[in-house]
């Protein structure tokens, strides 16, 4: 079963930057696409970012546009999402996935974990 393990989230001020991991485990069948997302106290779980993991084309939410990057590194089946100017709202536990393509569309797999970002003075 494939499942992926998130990394990376931490406390951070207003202003800071981040870099979440994920990494994929188990068994890796091929996936078109990686997806990042999020889910802040009483809402709704949300996309934040997406890579398709052959042509690399990236798509972001309009809140992270231009604040976040997302990566790739098909070899260690790993992507990244580097967080910079980090605010409070981006606070969440952050998740990724494996989707069908980018935009997601359809995700696979079950959710893990996640990875706890936190931004406050």
């Amino acid at each position: 079963q494939l499942q992926f393990v998130e990394s990376g989230g931490g406390l951070v001020q207003p202003g800071g930057s981040l870099r979440l991991s994920c990494a994929a485990s188990g068994f890796t069948f091929h996936y078109n696409a990686i997806g990042w997302f999020r889910q802040a106290p009483g809402k709704e779980r949300e996309g934040v970012s997406c890579i398709s993991i052959n042509s690399g084309r990236t798509d972001y939410a309009d809140s992270v546009k231009g604040r976040f990057t997302i990566s790739r590194d098909n070899a260690k089946n790993t992507a990244y999402l580097q967080m910079n100017s980090l605010k409070p709202e981006d606070t969440a536990v952050y998740y990724c996935a494996a989707a069908l393509n980018c935009p997601v569309t359809v995700r696979f797999g079950s959710w893990g974990q996640g990875t706890q970002v936190t931004v406050s003075s």
